[in-house]
């Protein structure tokens, strides 16, 4: 699995790109302007990817400012998300299971792929941190039940948060004060 990083808008907010062969799956789209939109058009462009789909793991505007920019490009492009459609079990050829991980949002989900132990946490898990719970829609309590829930899943699993740098499970658990 190749994945490809931009940060974007104000708050470094984490865009992802996966890619197998021609395609690729958006996570987050955070462009934020015409400059953002276009570095992602000329990444997509020079690599000759096409996006198959739209992963949303939840829907505060730094993580969705750049989803209607996109539904322009690709007008049937889907995009999955907790107020979006269910994603499938399978995206690019690579088993994928949601986890629903309230706490951040109501709507916060985070995209796990078993087979290449790699998760994508949006804004439920950072490197040695957690999201704020202080927004509506946030609740400390249930996130913490999502953290737990992330806490199980092998050591060995690479998690790409929506802001800052990866990480693993077995990191966190061993340095996050919030799990």
């Amino acid at each position: 699995m190749q994945i490809q990083t931009f940060y974007f808008n104000p708050y470094r907010e984490c865009t992802y790109i996966i890619e197998n062969g021609q395609q690729c799956v958006v996570i987050d789209p955070g462009m934020y302007g015409e400059r953002e939109q276009q570095r992602l058009t000329d990444y997509l462009n020079k690599k000759q990817l096409t996006p198959v789909a739209v992963l949303i793991t939840h829907t505060h505007p730094d993580h969705i400012c750049g989803l209607e920019y996109l539904q322009q490009q690709y007008p049937q492009i889907p995009v999955y998300g907790k107020i979006y459609q269910a994603a499938p079990a399978e995206l690019l050829g690579y088993a994928l299971t949601v986890l629903d991980t309230p706490g951040h949002k109501e709507d916060s989900q985070c995209f796990w792929f078993p087979q290449e132990q790699t998760l994508f946490t949006g804004d439920t898990l950072f490197q040695e941190s957690i999201g704020r719970t202080d927004l509506p829609g946030g609740d400390m309590d249930t996130l913490f039940q999502s953290l737990r829930r992330l806490a199980e899943l092998p050591k060995e699993t690479q998690v790409y948060p929506g802001h800052g740098y990866p990480t693993t499970i077995g990191h966190e658990i061993e340095y996050n004060p919030y799990l």
